[in-house]
């Protein structure tokens, strides 16, 4: 077996665009569930109305791409009005089982063929980020160190990227030790105390799943822009799910906690990857046992097991307080 090709695949995965994305968009999560104590199980869906509004502006009405950044933001701040005005006021578990048939709902009706002139049905929509790639100062080639090189594409994305995750990260530091980050923080310990305090619970809600929401769409910008497509299949309800699994990992509450979750996360997945089917080649692990196209199902059941007992032993997470969880109760 070759462990220099596998740790090197692990750390692409680890550092590369797809984990800049996915810690942009459990940043927003983080803000819903972590700090407010909203139980948002469609944060793909704030994820799709991004890249498809960028997406849209750009391929199917020929727009400028910082019109389909401003659209696509757009979206994201109306779906979080249209799931928020009717459901914040009730139990969490409305909003939770509104948010989750909504991303489903999306997904559907972007991939309908009464859609397919403007989404592009179940093709989507290709090749509308030439604009975004014009802009690189990096020329054509391959950089890196090591083995762990990378496009010049792929570099530019993940420079932005993960500047987007600076950014993103030290305004959500900010916010949260403002004022305004002490009131959501004292929603999700105590709702009821919080509003006997003369607190409008109900528009601070409001505005941290607006402002996360906006975060998720961002990060499906920037995933739409690395792969240079928007298809509905790929914002499937397992991808929220994900990123619930990156603030395990990392720590829900923590302002890096989405970052380390998602870094480990693409480590650890494509490192299992990548060491089963070397096994499975070399013959270690036998084929009856585990056949390559089984390989994708076993590395997430390991995942699962690994999380499994991170929650036993380390239910804080990686970054998190026990202090701090015991005094929330969860």
């Amino acid at each position: 077996m070759d462990f220099s090709a596998i740790v090197t695949d692990a750390l692409r995965s680890g550092i590369g665009p797809i984990a800049a994305v996915y810690a942009l968009a459990a940043m927003g999560l983080n803000l819903h569930f972590g700090y407010t104590g909203l139980l948002n199980f469609g944060q793909v869906g704030f994820m799709l109305v991004g890249g498809y509004g960028l997406a849209i502006t750009v391929s199917t009405y020929d727009g400028p791409m910082w019109l389909g950044v401003l659209g696509g933001m757009a979206c994201a701040i109306v779906l979080a009005l249209l799931l928020g005005l009717p459901t914040l006021r009730l139990r969490a578990d409305y909003l939770a089982i509104t948010t989750i048939a909504a991303g489903e709902t999306l997904r559907l009706f972007y991939r309908s063929n009464w859609a397919e002139p403007v989404t592009g049905g179940v093709f989507g929509l290709q090749r509308f980020a030439n604009d975004f790639y014009e802009l690189s100062p990096i020329e054509p080639g391959t950089y890196g160190v090591w083995l762990v090189r990378f496009s010049s594409r792929d570099l530019w994305v993940m420079i932005v990227g993960w500047a987007l995750v600076l950014v993103v990260g030290g305004l959500l530091a900010l916010l949260i030790h403002s004022p305004w980050g002490r009131v959501i923080r004292s929603i999700r310990e105590d709702e009821v105390a919080a509003r006997s305090l003369g607190k409008n619970v109900y528009a601070y809600k409001m505005q941290s799943l607006v402002l996360g929401g906006v975060i998720g769409a961002v990060a499906g910008m920037v995933q739409a822009i690395q792969v240079q497509s928007v298809n509905p299949d790929n914002y499937d309800p397992g991808v929220t799910f994900f990123l619930y699994t990156l603030l395990v990992l990392g720590g829900a509450g923590r302002i890096l906690g989405p970052v380390v979750g998602s870094i480990l996360f693409w480590f650890v997945l494509s490192f299992l990857d990548s060491a089963l089917r070397q096994a499975i080649d070399a013959e270690y692990i036998s084929p009856d046992l585990i056949s390559t196209s089984e390989v994708g199902a076993v590395r997430f059941a390991l995942v699962g097991v690994a999380l499994i007992l991170l929650v036993a032993f380390r239910p804080q997470g990686i970054l998190g307080s026990r202090k701090e969880m015991l005094l929330s109760g969860r």
